[in-house]
């Protein structure tokens, strides 16, 4: 699909701020991914039970989702350039803060509470609202690149978390990559933040043809039956998703796999991602958005049902089906969600509104995330939690099944 902006003028400029939400995002996100590899060395550390090492990783759900609409109010209000500068400043000082934890509530602060909202200052929020500046009609497609960024993440941070972890012990890890994020900060203060906030001038000028008047506020947009079926969609989808992503490096060294192959494996969904995540965008104008995204959780369903078999068949086939299938729709959804999401609440407080939609997203990884590690605790065992999420996804496609709104074209 083409990517290009509208203005052939603005061409470049548009790229190098898909390319800045691409890098941003990876980063974000894979830090944010990368705990599934901390989980068993920090667990045997400390003699920790499954559910209070995943309460850290559920915190960073949790935080992410919350602060989604403040960090669309200050994008509002603010623009990028301090929204990002604050992510990475808080990715950084968090994972140098967790390389000193000496009890549960410090990593709870640190990597739960500062990197939940380190990956939303980073993340799909101000992402959207800034590339809707450039890509307008062709926002599903960029952000289908953007949220690509998430399985980019996953690919290229566990490995390197896991040799850094494997060299320099959890905490040695977490003192290398807060530092690297610190650096990356001034870099990040030179781009030219006025003119990539301004937009392209054929996306202003279409804005303001189309929304003569300030457009959807939150008060009337949560009103509207569209907005909280976006919020079921990714509250139940992400109980789904997270249920399982939060313990499957676990999982698969349980099932045999040993910890460097178990984390590249799981890593190598960041490849598997980039395809899922074009090829449903591109069959959103293909056949249309709800076959699309129909498709999709058929696909995560069928990678669900190849987790539950691992435990049986431990081989490459099995792993590589799991991969292919769960891994390359982990995301895939969230490009034509956001698009819908912006397409019927634009105005001046879209970002507001987007952001309150995406705590859905955070609920639901947090919950899922937590619920996962509890019932593995209590039950000692996984069938239950791949069952638990598995019912959890079907209950993420019924409002595609069921609502109007996101029945249309």
């Amino acid at each position: 699909m083409d990517l290009t902006p509208p203005s052939r003028a603005s061409q470049r400029t548009g790229l190098a701020v898909l390319g800045v939400c691409f890098v941003l995002s990876l980063l974000g996100r894979g830090l944010g991914e990368s705990f599934t590899v901390f989980l068993l060395p920090i667990s045997q550390s400390f003699g920790w039970d499954r559910a209070e090492v995943v309460s850290i990783y559920s915190l960073t759900a949790l935080c992410s989702g919350l602060a989604s609409p403040f960090v669309g109010r200050l994008f509002d209000r603010s623009g990028p350039r301090l929204v990002y500068m604050l992510g990475l400043l808080l990715l950084g000082g968090a994972f140098l803060g967790a390389a000193i934890a000496q009890q549960l509530w410090h990593l709870q602060i640190t990597v739960g509470l500062c990197v939940g909202l380190g990956i939303a200052l980073t993340g799909n929020v101000p992402n959207s609202i800034l590339l809707g500046r450039w890509f307008g009609p062709r926002l599903p497609t960029a952000m289908a690149v953007v949220y690509s960024a998430t399985g980019a993440g996953v690919l290229v941070m566990l490995p390197i978390a896991q040799v850094l972890i494997d060299r320099s012990g959890w905490r040695g890890a977490y003192e290398l990559l807060g530092a690297a994020m610190l650096l990356l900060i001034a870099p990040l203060l030179m781009l030219p933040w006025r003119r990539y906030s301004a937009g392209a001038a054929g996306m202003s000028r279409a804005a303001t043809l189309e929304a003569p008047d300030d457009g959807w506020t939150l008060r009337a947009a949560i009103r509207h039956h569209a907005f909280w079926a976006l919020f079921a969609t990714f509250f139940f989808t992400a109980i789904g998703m997270y249920a399982i992503s939060a313990q499957v490096v676990a999982y698969l060294v349980d099932a045999g796999f040993p910890p460097l192959q178990a984390a590249t494996a799981w890593g190598f969904s960041g490849v598997v991602l980039v395809i899922g995540m074009l090829s449903v965008s591109w069959l959103d104008g293909v056949i249309g958005r709800r076959p699309s995204i129909l498709f999709s959780y058929a696909i995560s369903i069928a990678g669900i049902v190849l987790l539950w078999l691992l435990q049986w068949y431990p081989n490459y086939v099995v792993l590589s089906g799991f991969v292919l299938c769960f891994g390359s729709m982990i995301g895939s959804r969230g490009p034509l969600i956001t698009a819908t999401a912006m397409k019927v609440f634009h105005g001046k407080q879209v970002g507001l509104i987007y952001g309150t939609i995406a705590i859905g997203s955070g609920l639901g990884s947090a919950f899922g995330s937590w619920c996962g590690g509890l019932i593995h605790d209590l039950s000692a065992s996984y069938n239950p939690v791949i069952a638990f999420a598995l019912v959890a996804v079907l209950l993420g496609m019924i409002p595609f099944l069921v609502v109007p709104a996101l029945r249309e074209r």
